[in-house]
């Protein structure tokens, strides 16, 4: 049976004093913004195909679902895509209360053809590790406030372990000082939907030296504001103020600090850098931060329970994928002979 809430995939729920939009409001919520904005493209392709096919898309058909599907592989898109489009409709469909077309079976052999096919090895970008870090922040100009800002994000997002999401979602309120460095409070992520909140520990530290390059970054833009202060609009100040400000912020010509930054813009920045340093930008992204952390740590031969506590990383699993390649070289079968 269909049911009778409004189906909203993505975007800002609107507020509304009407029981069912509110319940519509909760019950996209249960997702994070970034997996609703990603549901509702998809779920917006799978309506656009099916139009131009001449079928229903919501309730739809095991037929159509598999028939695009198919019609997905043959347009040469990944296996990971096509399963994330599936999930778009399965949430559409359960969203509406009606049956998800995707569970049946003839629709899961075609996906599971799909990825026999076409495989489904997961293209993952090149960890920036601890020396590729310092070959990055050697280009970086370190008296510019856009460079500050860059080796402050490149910095804390490799020492902190966060991701890009998470990155971009501080505030400089959530950077706590304490002797030994700093605690970041990371109010949300992509594991704690529910926003319970983890503390993250960050050292000072003797060689890359991220607390002392966020405190420069943090010292050069409350300076800049002001200084600047009465270039900003009365309905932006309480944006800009230094202790409500996001963390990391655009700049534009001329030093004018703007918004908060984009996931997207993590990732320019990473291969910005990484370009400078002689590496190839295209096998860098937000993630290299992260995934640098990680393998340099394994590397260094830090316990892993230690790395997923930095990390949050609920499976011990989950890093293994990280272990080989920092093993890669170690007590390798050709080491003596090749």
């Amino acid at each position: 049976m269909s049911s009778n809430l409004p189906v909203q995939i993505g975007g800002s729920p609107p507020a509304s004093t009407d029981p069912l939009a509110r319940a519509a409001d909760y019950a996209t919520a249960e997702k994070s913004d970034a997996t609703r904005r990603a549901y509702r493209s998809d779920f917006n392709h799978f309506s656009t195909w099916c139009f131009s096919a001449g079928r229903t898309p919501l309730p739809g058909s095991p037929e159509t679902v598999a028939a695009y599907l198919a019609h997905l592989a043959d347009s040469g898109l990944k296996a990971s895509t096509i399963t994330r489009r599936c999930a778009a409709i399965t949430y559409a469909h359960r969203l509406k209360g009606c049956p998800p077309p995707t569970l049946a079976e003839p629709v899961k052999a075609v996906l599971r053809g799909i990825r026999r096919r076409i495989g489904t090895a997961v293209e993952r970008k090149a960890p920036a590790t601890a020396r590729a870090m310092r070959d990055m922040l050697r280009r970086i100009p370190a008296d510019t406030l856009a460079g500050k800002r860059d080796r402050a994000l490149l910095l804390i997002g490799f020492s902190a372990a966060l991701r890009r999401s998470e990155l971009v979602a501080l505030n400089v309120a959530d950077i706590e000082t304490v002797p030994e460095g700093i605690v970041i409070h990371v109010r949300r992520g992509k594991t704690d939907q529910e926003g319970q909140g983890a503390e993250i520990a960050v050292p000072k530290g003797s060689r890359l030296k991220p607390v002392e390059a966020l405190e420069a970054w943090i010292d050069a833009k409350n300076a800049l504001f002001m200084q600047k202060r009465g270039d900003f609009p009365s309905d932006a100040l309480e944006l800009c103020a230094p202790l409500c400000a996001p963390l990391f912020v655009s700049i534009a010509r001329g030093d004018r600090l703007g918004g908060r930054l984009s996931d997207r813009a993590v990732a320019l920045i990473v291969k910005r850098w990484a370009k400078a340093a002689k590496l190839d930008p295209a096998l860098f992204a937000g993630h290299s931060l992260r995934a640098g952390f990680v393998t340099s740590a394994l590397e260094a031969g830090a316990d892993a329970f230690k790395i997923m506590s930095q990390t949050r990383h609920k499976r011990v699993d989950t890093l293994r994928v990280y272990d080989r390649r920092a093993n890669l070289f170690k007590q390798h079968a050709g080491k003596d002979i090749l």
